[in-house]
């Protein structure tokens, strides 16, 4: 072939490469029906999903998961057969504020378990290289690991629903101040509810303003709270929503309610700290008897050897 003939081929293949590029921009940058359509139907549950709970628009399918997404679907179904407990893991995850349904947290074992299983590989098939061994040991090494992870997720979770309640409680004085506030000023209990999630931010007020969205959507005020009442493991704030609920139903003072729960709040967050306190007092001893006590022992008695050391004949 001629140079002009290779010339024009590369030129063609040039012009066609770039033409596919930007097919693929325009095709990217083009919204999805759904994104286009979805803020119009915020408010509409979608299938096996809570009104109460949030939604977000599905992220865009990539390559991997079109690989090893049947894949890990398939080892899911497998751990939610061996392990089950899918009613406790859903409610956790509803505790700990996870948008996920119990399958892509099971996914997400999977994944967790995979990863432990590849480092344990990785060291298994170092040390075989280092000096050669039985294949049974590693093995099994592999396959602890992979329920080692696979439980470390669990436990993650776990520990996720612990530290979000925390947060929780410790929002919570505020909040029913606030809205204890709001209510004696005059305020309804829907517009004292919508100044404070307005004016806060946090666990505590990202519920509130689920309930919030609830009652402007026309569900009972009473409903809602006891809605928040039955899906939150805390039982201050399962009382709080059913003060607010029975305030709003019967008439009843809640500006005092509020007052009142904040007050148990702030009093049970002393008790704990004391009793935490109570049962670290040994702990709290290690750093004055192995690490104060010491230097001032040596404080106090160095310059007396000094002195008996430069004395001495």
């Amino acid at each position: 072939m001629t140079p002009t003939t290779w010339g024009a081929f590369l030129g063609a293949a040039s012009a066609a490469g770039f033409l596919l590029v930007l097919a693929r921009v325009a095709a990217v940058r083009r919204p999805r029906l759904d994104l286009r359509v979805l803020p119009y139907l915020r408010d509409l549950p979608r299938a096996g999903q809570r009104s109460g709970s949030r939604s977000f628009p599905p992220a865009p399918p990539s390559a991997a998961s079109g690989v090893f997404g049947p894949v890990l679907r398939s080892a899911a179904e497998l751990v939610e057969r061996v392990l089950g407990g899918a009613t406790s893991v859903g409610r956790r995850l509803e505790r700990a504020g996870i948008n996920k349904t119990v399958h892509d947290f099971r996914i997400d074992q999977v994944v967790w378990g995979l990863v432990a299983f590849a480092a344990a590989a990785a060291y298994s098939l170092a040390k075989a290289l280092a000096s050669p061994g039985g294949v049974v040991p590693a093995v099994l090494v592999c396959l602890v690991a992979f329920v080692a992870g696979v439980l470390a997720r669990d436990h993650h979770l776990s520990s996720q629903v612990t530290a979000r309640e925390r947060r929780i409680l410790a929002e919570f004085p505020t909040i029913a101040e606030l809205l204890a506030l709001a209510v004696a000023a005059g305020e309804s209990p829907v517009a004292a509810l919508d100044r404070v999630v307005r004016r806060s931010g946090g666990e505590l007020s990202a519920d509130l303003a689920r309930v919030l969205a609830d009652v402007r959507t026309g569900e009972p005020v009473g409903t809602a709270f006891d809605r928040l009442a039955s899906t939150t493991g805390l039982p201050l704030v399962a009382r709080f929503a059913q003060g607010i609920a029975v305030a709003v139903e019967r008439g009843t003072p809640l500006s005092d309610v509020l007052h009142a729960q904040a007050a148990d709040v702030r009093e049970a967050g002393r008790r704990e700290l004391i009793e935490v306190a109570a049962r670290k007092e040994v702990l709290m001893m290690v750093p004055v008897v192995f690490l104060v006590l010491p230097i001032t022992v040596v404080f106090a008695f160095w310059p007396g050897v000094v002195g008996l050391s430069l004395t001495a004949p």
